[in-house]
């Protein structure tokens, strides 16, 4: 879990996921929104060995620097959407979101602690809490 202010962007915070994540298990793909596609999401999980699967930008353009971002856009215009999403398990993202939406649904998108400390600990223990119900 990886706590930030509303002024950190996700693609900030992946390394720290991945890296938590590689703790426990093998991370061998990584499955991501439009919020992740960038050459240097590309580049990271490149240089980790992780597989991204991130869908790209409308406007992407294939003159893109990173080669892997390339490749995606390309596969993305040459299948369509739908097909390159199938072809590539995206809608497998849905199995992590859900939890996401379930867990804002039951405890709200906002912190009642003021400082960024306690609002760590207030997450922390939401997250404790939803972990137990879903676990009965």
């Amino acid at each position: 879990m990886e706590i930030s202010t509303d002024d950190v962007h996700d693609v900030k915070a992946l390394p720290g996921l991945v890296e938590g994540a590689g703790r426990n298990v093998e991370v061998s793909k990584v499955v991501g929104d439009g919020a992740y596609d960038s050459g240097k999401v590309y580049g990271l999980l490149d240089e980790l060995g992780v597989e991204a699967v991130i869908r790209p930008r409308r406007n992407s353009r294939l003159d893109t620097r990173c080669p892997g971002r390339r490749l995606v856009v390309c596969r993305v215009r040459e299948l369509g959407y739908e097909a390159w999403a199938k072809l590539e398990g995206y809608g497998g993202r849905w199995a992590v979101e859900t939890p996401y939406s379930t867990f804002k649904r039951l405890f709200g998108e906002h912190s009642l602690a003021r400082s960024f400390g306690n609002i760590v600990k207030e997450l922390a223990g939401k997250v404790a809490l939803y972990n137990m119900l879903i676990n009965m």
